[in-house]
């Protein structure tokens, strides 16, 4: 097995209880990825990004799926509410672990999202080398997504 790790975080000047509530609806049929919904519907992953935050999905739990498409979901692992989001997947070819970490600074917050993936073969390194390339794209809007949505709001 190989593994490979990516963390990318966004600075947000406001308090990690503003920033949580959009960590804590991600998801597809729930609040998106903040992402570019036009390439993930390409892919049929029907999203619609929310502009707000939305009580009923508040409350992510251990053994929770958050679907990143109709037919795939990730487990929900670990849940610290207000800091902390875990989901973890499993295919024939990897593992893969997606955290959400909100941290508070001096300033407001930081949001840090990382992933790993636990390769089985060359040819799963591969894949994931080209899923971490689209990754780092959509990664980076995500947080961006976040960051706007928490001042707009």
């Amino acid at each position: 097995m190989s593994t490979t790790t990516t963390s990318r975080s966004v600075r947000i000047l406001a308090p990690p209880e503003r920033v949580w509530p959009w960590v804590a609806q991600i998801g597809q049929e729930r609040g998106g990825f903040y992402s570019y919904s036009w390439l993930e519907n390409l892919l049929g992953c029907d999203i619609t990004n929310a502009h707000r935050v939305h009580e009923e999905w508040q409350h992510p739990r251990v053994g929770d799926q958050v679907h990143l498409h109709p037919q795939v979901a990730l487990d929900v692992a670990a849940v610290r509410d207000g800091s902390a989001l875990v989901l973890q997947g499993t295919s024939p070819a990897y593992e893969f672990t997606w955290t959400f970490d909100v941290r508070p600074t001096p300033d407001g917050s930081e949001l840090v999202v990382g992933e790993r993936y636990r390769t089985r073969g060359r040819r799963a390194r591969w894949t994931v080398r080209l899923l971490s390339v689209v990754s780092a794209v959509m990664t980076r809007r995500m947080l961006h997504g976040i960051r706007t949505r928490v001042y707009s709001s």
